[in-house]
């Protein structure tokens, strides 16, 4: 099991020094939203930065954590821009660049629905699939060409390539059980999975790895669990964080998402990751690192 923490929308200057911290205190993946302006009855209009500006900061102010937005809206971006954004990154991470990639929060978030962006669900699905199409075969290096419903490539070679090969790993998101949906994710590299119609429960998990084992026997695939433990009681914590790695889980993604101050988004940092204790679930899958040993 790996963990990731998800920062809330801070300040530009914040952001570098809690990935700093974060990657002292242990944990293997620090994330930041993707959005422009989102407002919900819920969740008022707050601070919000630019996630690639934002990620080539924290990529100077630390050398071992994965990083990457959470998750990055792509029917709002042209997927040969973002190609050429996403492998800039990676290699000024030296290859710690992940993409969590779906179709966007569009009614809550302001730089949708007040602007014009495509607004179906149904259309903004056929976006990210051919966006994440359109990534994998510029990050090929060689020259490249599509036709979809939505984007067309006439011929194009984007250089240098990322440094992570075959590709920066790309996680969908993933609605569990929709067909389609899952279908589509299983054909990369890992899930950020949603449930449809109610919250995702570690049996939910548990089906998407069976499936993932059956659609690509031996393959290394991820899949994302997020929540929030309690940082001052380890053993609630990782007790909490099991369920979900034994039922198939290669991520716990530590996700602080409103309500929090840089001071409480620290301080929970600060007392580390719910790490498990090695060996304790021997049936845990590995995740991408495992291809490389």
């Amino acid at each position: 099991m790996k963990y990731g923490f998800v920062l809330p929308d801070l300040d530009i200057m914040t952001a570098p020094e809690l990935a700093e911290e974060a990657e002292a205190a242990g944990w293997d993946a620090v994330f930041i939203p993707d959005c422009i302006s989102i407002e919900t009855p819920s969740y008022p209009a707050g601070p919000a930065s630019d996630p690639w500006v934002t990620l080539a900061a924290m990529a100077m102010r630390t050398s071992r954590v994965r990083l990457g937005p959470m998750v990055a809206a792509a029917p709002r971006r042209r997927p040969w821009k973002l190609a050429r954004e996403v492998a800039t990154l990676d290699h000024l991470s030296n290859g710690r660049m992940i993409l969590p990639i779906g179709v966007g929060a569009a009614s809550d978030d302001a730089g949708f629905r007040e602007v014009g962006e495509m607004m179906g669900l149904r259309e903004r699905a056929e976006m990210l699939g051919e966006t994440i199409e359109i990534l994998d075969g510029l990050w090929s290096g060689e020259p490249f060409s599509y036709a979809g419903m939505h984007y067309t490539i006439g011929r194009m070679t984007q250089l240098p390539p990322p440094v992570q090969r075959p590709r920066v790993p790309i996680w969908p998101v993933g609605i569990w059980p929709a067909e389609a949906s899952m279908r589509r994710a299983l054909r990369w590299d890992g899930i950020v999975p949603q449930k449809k119609g109610g919250r995702l429960k570690p049996e939910d998990v548990h089906a998407i790895r069976e499936r993932a084992n059956r659609v690509r026997p031996g393959v290394p695939f991820d899949i994302i669990a997020e929540g929030v433990t309690p940082g001052d009681n380890p053993a609630a914590a990782q007790a909490q964080v099991r369920a979900w790695e034994e039922a198939g889980a290669t991520w716990w993604v530590e996700s602080l998402w409103s309500e929090h101050t840089s001071a409480t988004v620290r301080a929970r940092i600060r007392k580390g990751p719910p790490r498990t204790p090695v060996g304790a679930h021997p049936k845990a899958i590995s995740d991408r690192d495992a291809e490389r040993a």
